[in-house]
C-alpha cells in the first residue's frame, strides 16, 4: 500500500491554507507545488515567508519546479517544510542542494519530467531520500497524463530496491493499486481529492 500525499497547487497563499485545512484531518503530509513561470510556464504561489503564518500539523514537502533551485533553496529550509524536491533538469549543483538540505535536517528528493529518462536518477541512488517521477509536464493540476511511467518504476526499483519512489500526475483510485504494485511508495494526488465532493471519502478510497 502506497501513502497518499495531497498535491497543493494554487496561485495564492490563502488558497494554499484553505486546501491544507481541507485535507489535514485525513493525511500526514502535503505536497506544495511551486512553479516560477520559467521552468514551467504555469505560475503558483511561491513565497516561503508566508509559511510562518501557516498553522498545520502536517509535514510539507516542497516540490520546487524552478530554474536553478540552488539560488532559492535556503529560503525553503524552514518549518513546516520537511522535504525538498528539485528537478535534476533545472539544478546546476545537485551536490550543493543535498548538502544544504542535510545540514538543515531536511530530506531531499530529486525529480524528473515525463520526457526525461529515469536513468538521470541512477547516479543518485543512495544519495538522496526520494525519487519523484512526473507523469505530466511541470505545471497546473489536472493535466492529462503523457506517460504512465510503469516501466520506469520497475527499472528504477530494480537498480535501487530500497529507494522511496514517488509518482505525480494523473493518479486516481483506478490506477493507484497498479502503481503501488509496480513499486511506488508515495502517490501525489490532486484532482482526485480536491475535485471530489467529499474529501475524506476521496482520501480513504485509496486505502481499501
Amino acid at each position: 500500500m502506497a501513502e497518499v500525499i495531497p498535491s497543493i497547487n494554487a496561485p495564492t497563499f490563502a488558497e494554499i491554507q484553505r486546501r491544507i485545512t481541507l485535507v489535514e484531518p485525513y493525511v500526514s503530509w502535503c505536497h506544495l507545488d511551486v512553479t516560477d513561470g520559467v521552468f514551467s510556464s504555469h505560475e503558483t504561489w511561491r513565497d516561503p515567508a508566508d509559511l510562518s503564518r501557516l498553522k498545520t500539523r502536517l509535514k510539507c514537502e516542497a516540490h520546487l519546479m524552478v530554474n536553478e533551485p540552488e539560488k532559492i533553496i535556503g529560503r525553503w529550509l524552514l518549518e513546516p517544510v520537511r522535504r525538498i524536491i528539485v528537478h535534476l533538469e533545472a539544478a546546476k549543483s545537485p551536490d550543493e542542494i543535498i548538502q544544504r538540505c542535510r545540514e538543515s535536517g531536511r530530506e531531499i528528493g530529486f525529480a524528473v519530467r515525463p520526457d526525461t529518462s529515469w536513468e538521470l536518477l541512477r547516479p543518485w541512488c543512495g544519495k538522496v531520500d526520494l525519487f519523484l517521477l512526473l507523469r505530466v509536464p511541470p505545471g497546473a493540476s489536472g493535466q492529462n497524463m503523457v506517460s504512465d511511467r510503469v516501466g520506469d518504476i520497475h527499472a528504477l526499483r530494480a537498480v535501487c530496491p530500497g529507494c522511496i519512489v514517488e509518482i505525480d500526475g494523473g493518479v486516481d483510485v483506478d490506477n493507484a493499486a497498479s502503481l503501488a504494485a509496480a513499486g511506488v511508495n508515495v502517490l501525489v494526488v490532486g484532482k482526485a481529492i480536491f475535485g471530489a465532493p467529499d474529501i475524506g471519502k476521496a482520501v480513504s478510497a485509496f486505502y481499501p
